[in-house]
C-alpha cells in the first residue's frame, strides 16, 4: 500500500499500482462546461465524501449557508479573476468548519483552483491542532479512488503532494519558525483566536504577495482578548460589513449572538449557529446550555464557543462590554483648566509604565504608556499582543535602553501640569525616588501621594472606578493598551469584601488600570476646594464716621 520515503519514513502511495487495465474515468463533475468559478468548487467539494458523524460515507452536500460562503469568496470580477483575497469566516464550534477547511485546501491542492507547483497550508495553534485538518483530508483523499491515485501522503511530516502540478500542502503550528521564505497560494488559519503571538499569521499574510491570486480563510470562533490579532480583523469585518471600510477584497463572514443576547433563549443559538438542528446536535446544546446555568464557571465559556460571544472569564475586574460601553470621543484641549487626578505606576523589568489622568468634572479619562525600547520585541513574544505595531502607532511611547528612562515620564507629567490644573498624583511607591528628585530638579509643582497597593488603599480605589464604568459617568478613549489592561486584570477578595488587582494572577499587563484607580481613588477622597467668600461677595469695609 505504500512505498518507502526519504529517511524510512512510509509514504502512502497515491498510486495503488495493479495488475489491472485501468478504465478511462468519467470527466469530474467540476469540469462540466458553463460553471461559473464558484459552481466548479462547489461541484468540487460535493464530489467529496463526509467521512465523520452521523453522515459519514455520504456525499458532502453543501448547505445553503456554505453555498453562500463559497461564492462570495470565489466570485470574479469582469476580469475573470477572484477579487477575495482575505475571508474571515468565524463561527461557534462544531459547525461543520473543520471539513469545510479540509475540502477548500483539497480545492486549491487538486481541484479546480490548484495551480502549478502551488502552495498550500492549514495552520493552528499547535502541531495536534494543526493534525485535524491535514487527517480529514487524508480521510477525504483515500474515500476517493481518483485522488488517491494522485496524491502522496506523507504521515511523518504532515504533508501532501499532488503528482500532476507538483502542488503541496502542509500542517503548520503557531509556534512554528519555517514561515519566513514561503510563497503561499492558499491558506487557511484554524481557529486563530488560540494562536500565541501573531508572527505566522504575518509572515503567511506577506508571503502571499508572490502570487497572482493568493487567498488567506480565517476559520474560527472570536477572541475573548481584545489585543489578539482575531478581534482585530474580527473589528476590522464589522467595519467592511457595515460599510464603514471599503475593502472589496476582505470578505467577513460573521456568526455570533449579540453581546446583549440572552445566552440561554433557544432563538439565540439559532440565530448564530447555521447548522444547529441539522448536523450540529440541538441536544447537546441544550445540555451544554443546561450545566453552564448549574455552573456558573462554564457560563463564559459555553457563551464563547457555543454563542460566539467574546466573554471575558468571570473571574475579570471590569466586564468587557460595561468597558466598551464608555469608549468615546476625548479631547485633550477642551480640557484645559478643569480639575486634573494623575496615578502613576512605575513598572518593573517587565511591566509597563503606566500614566492616568482622570478628570472628574467631565469624566474624561486620558491614558500614556512606556516601555524600553532594546525589550520591545522580546515583550511582545512574551505577552502575544503588538507592542511593536502599538509602538509604531504611537499608542506606546519606547524610551532608550532595556529600563525605562524616567525622565520621558516626568517630561509628560509637567506638560500635564501646564496644561491642566492637576491636584495631585498617586504613585506606587516601587521606584519612585527618582522621579521624585526629577520632578524636584525640573521644578514641577506637584503633590505627589504614595498610595499602597494592599487592600487598604485599592478597595475603595476600584470601587471608584467599577462605580464610574457601571453608571456610565468615566468616558476613555479606546486606547487598545488601556483596553487590554482592563481584560487582563483580576482581582481578589479578602474576608472583610475589600478587593484589590493582582499582577501575578493576571492574564497580562494591567498596570494602566492600576494608574487609572489609584487617580479616580484620589480624586474621590479628595474634597474640593470651595472659593474663597471674598472672590463671590467681595470685601465689607466699615464707615467708622457713620458708626461713630
Amino acid at each position: 500500500m505504500g512505498k518507502r520515503g526519504p529517511k524510512g519514513h512510509t509514504e502512502i502511495a497515491a498510486s495503488r499500482a495493479t495488475a489491472e487495465v485501468k478504465k478511462p474515468r468519467r470527466r469530474p463533475s467540476w469540469q462540466r462546461k458553463g460553471l461559473s468559478r464558484a459552481g466548479r468548487v462547489i461541484a468540487f467539494i460535493e464530489s467529496l465524501k463526509i467521512t465523520a458523524g452521523v453522515h459519514a460515507g455520504k456525499p458532502f452536500k453543501l448547505r445553503q449557508w456554505q453555498r453562500e460562503i463559497i461564492e462570495a469568496i470565489y466570485a470574479t470580477g469582469e476580469d475573470g479573476r477572484r477579487t477575495i483575497r482575505q475571508a474571515l469566516i468565524t463561527i461557534p464550534r462544531k459547525n461543520g468548519k473543520t471539513a469545510l477547511a479540509a475540502a477548500l485546501a483539497l480545492a486549491h491542492l487538486v481541484g479546480p483552483e490548484a495551480e502549478a507547483r502551488g502552495q498550500v497550508y492549514s495552520a493552528a495553534s499547535d502541531r495536534d491542532q494543526a493534525a485535524i485538518i491535514f487527517r480529514e483530508m487524508v480521510a477525504m483523499i483515500m474515500a476517493d479512488q481518483a485522488l488517491a491515485d494522485r496524491i502522496v501522503i506523507r504521515e511523518h511530516n504532515k504533508t501532501l503532494a499532488d503528482n500532476e502540478t507538483g502542488s503541496v500542502y502542509q500542517a503548520m503550528s503557531s509556534d512554528a519558525r519555517k514561515a519566513h521564505g514561503l510563497s503561499p497560494s492558499f491558506v487557511v488559519c484554524d481557529e486563530l483566536a488560540q494562536w500565541h503571538g501573531r508572527d505566522l499569521y504575518d509572515n503567511l499574510i506577506t508571503g502571499t504577495g508572490a502570487r497572482a491570486e493568493p487567498l488567506v480563510v480565517i476559520i474560527s470562533t472570536k477572541s475573548a482578548a481584545s489585543s489578539h490579532v482575531m478581534s482585530e480583523l474580527v473589528l476590522y469585518g464589522e467595519k467592511v460589513r457595515d460599510g464603514v471600510v471599503e475593502d472589496p477584497a476582505f470578505l467577513p463572514v460573521i456568526y455570533g449572538a449579540a453581546e446583549d443576547a440572552d445566552p440561554w433563549d433557544e432563538a439565540t443559538w439559532f440565530a448564530c449557529n447555521p447548522a444547529l438542528g441539522d448536523f450540529r446536535s440541538l441536544e447537546e446544546m441544550r445540555a451544554a446550555a443546561a450545566q453552564a446555568q448549574r455552573l456558573p464557571a462554564r457560563e463564559p465559556s459555553f457563551r464563547l464557543l457555543y454563542l460566539n460571544q467574546p466573554v471575558d472569564p468571570a473571574s475579570r475586574f471590569l466586564n468587557g462590554p460595561d468597558w466598551r460601553a464608555c469608549a468615546g470621543d476625548v479631547t485633550p484641549y477642551m480640557l484645559a483648566g478643569h480639575r486634573c487626578f494623575l496615578g502613576l505606576d512605575l513598572s518593573s523589568t517587565t511591566d509597563l509604565t503606566a500614566l492616568a489622568a482622570w478628570f472628574p468634572e467631565t469624566g474624561d479619562l486620558l491614558t500614556w504608556f512606556w516601555t524600553p525600547a532594546e525589550t520591545l520585541e522580546e515583550a511582545e513574544r512574551r505577552d502575544h499582543v503588538p507592542y511593536q505595531l502599538w509602538a509604531r502607532q504611537g499608542l506606546l511611547e519606547t524610551t532608550p535602553g532595556r529600563a525605562i528612562d524616567k525622565s520621558f515620564v516626568v517630561h509628560r507629567i509637567a506638560k500635564l501640569v501646564a496644561d491642566f490644573k492637576v491636584e495631585g498624583c498617586a504613585y506606587d511607591r516601587w521606584g519612585i525616588h527618582e522621579v521624585r528628585r526629577l520632578i524636584a530638579d525640573a521644578g514641577i509643582k506637584i503633590e505627589m501621594i504614595e498610595w499602597g497597593q494592599g487592600f487598604k488603599d485599592a478597595a475603595p480605589a476600584l470601587s471608584a472606578i467599577e462605580t464610574a464604568v457601571l453608571q456610565k459617568k468615566l468616558r476613555h478613549a479606546g486606547h487598545p493598551v488601556m483596553d487590554m489592561c482592563v481584560a487582563n486584570a483580576v482581582a481578589i477578595t479578602d474576608p472583610a469584601g475589600n478587593r484589590k488587582l493582582v499582577k501575578d494572577r493576571a492574564n497580562g499587563r494591567i498596570d494602566g488600570l492600576v494608574a487609572a484607580s489609584m487617580a479616580l481613588g484620589l480624586a474621590s477622597r479628595t474634597t474640593p476646594k470651595k472659593p474663597s467668600v471674598y472672590q463671590t461677595r467681595g470685601v465689607f469695609g466699615l464707615d467708622l464716621a457713620q458708626s461713630a
